[in-house]
């Protein structure tokens, strides 16, 4: 049995919800193949009173259908009656249940959201169940699993019907960390070191099933082939799949993503309803939707003015599938072998280290050796009026400590470690006056750079204040 990487927190949260002395009920949510469902399996090890997945775009009567098949499992039982509705579903369940012998009886409904058809009244049963029956039990675990992030936020976790205050535990699975990406390659035979993995990193996040895809005897540039250059990949498919299978009206979630793509800093929301036509509440639930399904990051410029606040892509599989996949028409089934060590890449790869970087603020804190302090993270641009002679600038990370210390952090994708010109020197004395003068800082801004290998010293690194390195990202978070 495939052994279970990190996680170590989110098996606390079930423990507990198994050591207790009342009934539970858990919300487990994360965006699409982060391993939601690898968790409970391991965790439980397959043992279930009841388990029940939804079925992707089946109507109601498909959805019973399978319930019923479900329950005839667990139950051993082969003649139970025709379920046309679920407040009669969730009755069969109940009488099923009084039968178990279980001292804590695990309830795992997988997938939820598909299981909730338009019309189908499964939220309000389910409500009816858990108030009527579940919660005048003290044995009952039941655990809501589910990738439609927003479904689950709505209909569950923010629930003013029957289910109001009545989620003890909510387990929100992020994607790996790098440290958590080493351990789980190591574990399946890969012996790339700490730079490969970044670049793996850049093209497939921390999300779990994309990692049990790769092959070791396989170099990365050709494993990228195999999966989404070649045609009929495991991945070939997979853009369309991803954002079909979470969202309703998919193109204009697509929409919002291409465009975030397009600028490495981010877009304002005014900027986004320029360039989209899209406005009001539907704009502000897609906004959130992405960002629950961690696609997008929205972040403050310095200065929390909130009007402000950058939208950005964060998914990293999105990321380079606009970059290198949409419009790819050359029919290459080794398109990446041939082209990964192209000038262009090394463009790609510096933002997509950028977006590593600030995926891993608690591993740059940790390294800065500031995470006991209260610090406020953001971004600052300037960007120059009609008439003012004076560059624009961006810095993409700005940590505002509470003890007045502010850093800039420059963040550089470099195998070997990374020079500092003359020219670019004094960049980034210019841009550091700047800020100053704009946020109206008149001490404590120093320099801070986050590349693999470190900074190459030289008569033009000493305006480096602290430098952290790849050791920094791969540790593990205390």
């Amino acid at each position: 049995m495939e052994r279970l990487i990190g996680r170590t927190h989110e098996c606390q949260e079930l423990q507990w919800s198994m050591d207790s002395q009342r009934s539970e009920l858990i919300i487990l949510y994360g965006r699409r193949r982060v391993g939601k469902t690898f968790l409970v399996r391991r965790f439980f090890d397959d043992r279930y009173s009841f388990h029940f997945v939804g079925a992707h775009r089946k109507k109601k009567a498909e959805q019973l259908k399978n319930f019923r098949e479900a329950l005839s499992y667990y139950s051993h039982c082969d003649d139970l009656p025709d379920i046309d509705n679920w407040h009669d579903a969730f009755l069969q369940l109940g009488r099923y249940l009084e039968s178990c012998d279980e001292k804590r009886k695990v309830l795992f409904f997988d997938e939820m959201p598909w299981i909730d058809t338009q019309g189908s009244e499964f939220v309000e049963e389910l409500e009816y169940f858990w108030s009527s029956w579940v919660q005048n039990r003290d044995d009952i675990v039941l655990i809501a699993c589910g990738s439609a992030t927003s479904w689950m936020k709505d209909k569950l976790e923010d629930n003013r019907g029957g289910l109001h205050n009545r989620i003890t535990h909510r387990i929100y699975l992020r994607p790996f960390y790098l440290n958590e990406c080493k351990e789980y390659l190591i574990e399946h035979g890969f012996d790339w070191d700490e730079y490969q993995i970044m670049q793996c990193y850049m093209l497939f996040g921390g999300v779990p099933f994309y990692l049990s895809l790769l092959k070791p005897y396989m170099s990365l540039p050709e494993n990228v082939d195999s999966l989404i250059f070649r045609r009929g990949g495991e991945l070939s498919g997979e853009f369309d799949e991803l954002y079909n299978a979470l969202f309703n009206k998919a193109d204009r979630y697509i929409n919002i993503v291409r465009l975030l793509s397009t600028r490495r800093e981010g877009f304002t929301r005014k900027e986004i309803e320029e360039k989209t036509g899209y406005s009001g509440g539907s704009l502000t639930k897609m906004l959130d939707n992405l960002e629950r399904c961690d696609f997008t990051v929205s972040y403050s410029q310095f200065g929390n003015k909130s009007k402000l606040t950058l939208y950005r892509l964060a998914d990293f599989y999105t990321l380079f599938y606009f970059r290198y996949v949409e419009n790819n028409r050359s029919r290459d089934d080794q398109y990446w072998q041939h082209h990964f060590m192209d000038r262009s890449v090394e463009s790609w790869e510096g933002f997509s280290f950028e977006e590593i970087c600030l995926r891993h603020l608690p591993h740059i804190k940790q390294g800065l050796g500031i995470s006991g302090i209260a610090t406020e993270s953001s971004a600052w641009r300037f960007i120059p009026q009609k008439g003012d002679e004076r560059k624009g600038a961006q810095v993409d990370l700005v940590i505002k400590r509470v003890d007045k210390i502010v850093h800039l952090v420059e963040m550089k994708f470099s195998e070997p470690p990374y020079t500092i010109s003359k020219e670019y020197e004094d960049k980034l004395k210019a841009r550091r006056n700047l800020f100053m003068e704009m946020a109206g800082v008149k001490r404590g801004v120093v320099i801070t750079f986050v590349t693999p290998a470190g900074v190459s010293q030289g008569i033009h690194s000493s305006i480096v204040h602290s430098q952290l390195t790849a050791k920094h990202l791969f540790a593990d978070v205390l």
